[in-house]
């Protein structure tokens, strides 16, 4: 498949705000015929719970098992680029928390390379979601 070093264009844990056009730019090729992306926003609720806002806390090894997920999406799926962007710190309701992108010649393997993508990240990388709740209550999501 793709050589990860060259595939892998755009890995990074931000405190500001993400914006889908960069991930977009990032994963550009002309030889793309397809691009998926995919944008994690803040939603206002979990499991019929009214949310008013999150943080996100990463570890210090969360951006160098990014890149790991990163170059190993890269390897098994036939690719042109790829990009991850995932956010730390204070969100408010419609912020966008991660962005994921995969770019390939065909529309099915940029699909099934950016869902690989964020499920991935998701599944391993040690980032805690810390909801607060309407009602003043609040929860960690994934810590170990």
């Amino acid at each position: 498949m793709s050589e990860p070093d060259r595939v892998v264009r755009l890995v990074e844990l931000r405190e500001g705000p993400l914006q889908a056009d960069e991930v977009l730019a990032a994963v550009a090729d002309a030889a793309a015929g397809g691009v998926a992306l995919f944008v994690g926003a803040v939603r206002d609720h979990d499991e019929r719970r009214a949310v008013v806002g999150l943080g996100y806390s990463a570890h210090p090894t969360a951006l160098s098992q990014m890149q790991a997920v990163s170059d190993k999406v890269a390897s098994e799926y036939d690719v042109l680029a790829v990009a991850a962007l995932h956010r730390t710190g204070r969100l408010d309701i419609g912020d966008a928390a991660v962005i994921v992108a995969a770019a390939a010649a065909h529309r099915s393997e940029a699909f099934d390379a950016a869902r690989a993508l964020i499920d991935e990240l998701k599944a391993t990388v040690p980032i805690w979601k810390h909801q607060l709740f309407a009602d003043g209550t609040d929860e960690w999501v994934g810590t170990p």
